[in-house]
């Protein structure tokens, strides 16, 4: 576990010393991948179907996991931690959210603006430059980029961190338009699975980094509003609340008295606390190494 810890503050330092593992990230082996599997089992039942997708997906994340299996003991376990990190870094992001949300506060021109905000939102339609439409995209954006890779990279390795990219990939990514629509419906409640634990994570750690209460009245409200069971709505719920919360605090000890907050200081506090999740889930892992409670 101290080398998974390791792997992880590596993964975040490349991203920012290395701009080009981006291109890296590009994923079009998978693209390739889904396109060959069309070509050949395209007529069949056993492609076309739902469970298709585990032809996808499962074959990749197989041969991850056979290969960190055959790792596990070799040398110290070194070629398990370079694998490994391979693999975390490949599976990060693919853009750094930090780099995407800079450019949007530093955009000189609203035009320049929206064209930065692009890349908060993924999933297609026209950004939203409103500070409540901004924070929800960041958080998302934090568990489709980090948090999601993070929590299934500690959970199952390697075969995690690639497995949750590549669900990713085909629920909401390029990679969806190659799949029959069976697959894509299930690539979708496939991602929001493995997207409910890490978003409940998340929010219980921006309780402790942000304000209890109000991240806590938050998650209670929207569930008794009777939201989906998997759906993750409740986090954009508590992050809006935790910004409006920071925000009010910053004014008061300006001596400003309240006021509405422009979108780009609700982005910026944004930023700031999904940086205090990741260094509180950095955190509390490496307490764990040091008492011993993993290896």
């Amino acid at each position: 576990m101290a080398l998974t810890l390791i792997a992880v503050v590596l993964s975040l330092v490349l991203g920012h010393v290395a701009p080009g593992l981006v291109a890296w990230r590009g994923y079009g082996w998978f693209t390739a991948w889904l396109k060959r599997l069309g070509q050949w089992l395209g007529d069949q039942d056993v492609w076309r179907g739902r469970f298709g997708l585990a032809i996808g997906i499962g074959l990749p994340v197989l041969a991850v996991a056979a290969i960190q299996w055959w790792l596990r003991d070799r040398y110290y376990g070194l070629p398990l931690f370079g694998f490994s990190l391979g693999v975390l870094v490949m599976s990060w992001g693919p853009r750094e959210l930090d780099l995407d949300v800079d450019a949007v506060v530093e955009a000189r021109d609203p035009a320049a603006r929206r064209a930065a905000a692009a890349a908060l939102f993924p999933e297609g339609g026209e950004p939203v430059l409103e500070g409540p439409a901004l924070v929800e995209a960041v958080f998302r954006c934090a568990l489709w980029r980090w948090f999601g890779v993070l929590l299934w990279f500690l959970t199952l390795g390697a075969a995690g961190a690639i497995g949750y990219r590549l669900a990713a990939l085909a629920a909401q990514g390029r990679a969806q338009s190659l799949l029959p629509q069976a697959q894509g419906v299930a690539a979708k409640e496939f991602l929001a699975l493995l997207n409910w634990p890490v978003a409940h994570l998340m929010t219980f750690t921006l309780a402790l980094a942000a304000d209890f209460d109000s991240v806590l009245a938050a998650w209670r409200d929207w569930h008794a509003q009777g939201g989906w069971r998997l759906d993750i709505g409740f986090l954009g719920a508590a992050a809006r609340a935790s910004v409006v919360c920071e925000l009010g605090e910053e004014e008061a000890y300006a001596g400003d008295g309240p006021a509405q907050a422009p979108a780009l200081l609700e982005l910026r506090d944004a930023m700031s606390l999904v940086w205090r999740i990741l260094l509180l889930w950095l955190a509390v892992l490496a307490i764990f190494v040091i008492a011993g409670f993993v290896n």
